[in-house]
């Protein structure tokens, strides 16, 4: 810092309380060895000390205030998002409610009921962002697909998805989980 510009650098001010302002309670002595443009000098930097630590202290507070409330708004955006998704599921837990709850089960009825609901209940994911993968007769993808088996065959191309045992999903470009599948490999070669 060079003397007596307040300045480091020559960028920011900056001040060495220790070293520009004498201790509290050596005053009376700094007072006789002063001269009163002097004083007046110094006590103008400690009232702006004082206020620069003022000011410090409130913005701390205000950025720990700022911290809690955001803390506290993501926690309720979390917990709103959460309740609509299950309102949107609801309809389809009711549907299911029913086809179980009804006396008389033809078995055609029935399964086009469950029809019915999957249809419901596949809309409802679609709503929320969620997308089944493609798995079937697409190229092997070990970001999408988690291969269980690997099948020798010639009724497919090799490395492409032979079956799905598991449907994958994703919520909207995020993985949600991996399709399971067994691929297919040219004969003679595993």
């Amino acid at each position: 810092m060079a003397p007596g510009n307040g300045k480091a650098d020559g960028n920011a001010p900056s001040f060495d309380i220790e070293r520009e302002l004498p201790p509290a309670e050596d005053k009376e002595t700094e007072a006789a060895s002063i001269t009163g443009a002097q004083q007046e000098e110094l006590e103008r930097l400690r009232q702006e000390r004082d206020t620069l630590l003022d000011r410090l202290a409130r913005l701390q507070a205000e950025f720990d205030n700022f911290r809690k409330r955001n803390s506290r708004e993501q926690l309720e955006f979390r917990e709103y998002a959460l309740a609509e998704a299950i309102k949107s599921l609801l309809p389809v837990v009711d549907s299911f409610d029913r086809a179980l709850a009804a006396p008389e089960r033809n078995s055609e009825e029935f399964h086009q009921g469950l029809e019915l609901i999957n249809r419901q209940l596949h809309d409802a994911l679609a709503k929320l962002g969620v997308q089944p993968i493609e798995a079937r007769g697409q190229p092997f993808d070990p970001n999408l697909h988690q291969a269980v088996q690997m099948v020798e065959t010639g009724e497919a191309q090799d490395h492409h998805v032979l079956d799905e045992l598991q449907r994958g999903y994703k919520l909207k470009d995020r993985l949600l989980r991996p399709a399971m599948v067994r691929v297919a490999t040219k004969p003679g070669r595993k």
